[in-house]
């Protein structure tokens, strides 16, 4: 009898909402989520950083991802969060979302993978495609969006 049986076939995302579009992204590289605060400015940097924040003693930059995936402006709101990503290397990067949902689990057989060698670069920024209660979340690859940020 085998006793080895793969049963870690799930993941867990957190999931986000832009306009009507539901986002996921791996829980495991959420740092912490906060409350909309002070976003000082940089200036001279790419048009989706925002600025940067003090995070308890940390200064740590933060994006739109609503500019970033080329998204018109919007209002902040009570809903609105920075989430939090750890990064290699211990960096972190902050990413301002109009609402964070709930953290739901995946399974493989939930989630079909988009072709890699699509030539849409916002193809790159999704891995793949999410079923959850009659929704698809668009599952977002956070690997290649921070390379991508950190060429420009």
């Amino acid at each position: 009898m085998d006793t080895n049986i793969e049963v870690n076939d799930s993941k867990q995302y957190i999931i986000l909402r832009f306009d009507n579009e539901q986002y996921g992204i791996d829980i495991s590289y959420i740092e912490n989520i906060v409350r909309l605060q002070q976003i000082t400015r940089v200036p001279h940097t790419q048009p989706y950083f925002l600025g940067i924040i003090n995070l308890r003693g940390e200064v740590i930059p933060v994006m739109s991802m609503r500019r970033k995936f080329e998204l018109e402006d919007k209002e902040n709101t009570n809903a609105s969060r920075i989430l939090i990503l750890k990064l290699e290397g211990n960096s972190k990067i902050g990413i301002l979302v109009d609402e964070v949902r709930e953290v739901v689990t995946l399974y493989d057989s939930d989630v079909e993978k988009i072709a890699t060698n699509d030539v849409m670069d916002s193809k790159a920024y999704l891995m793949g495609v999410g079923k959850y209660n009659n929704l698809l979340i668009s599952l977002l690859n956070i690997g290649a969006l921070i390379a991508d940020i950190e060429n420009e």
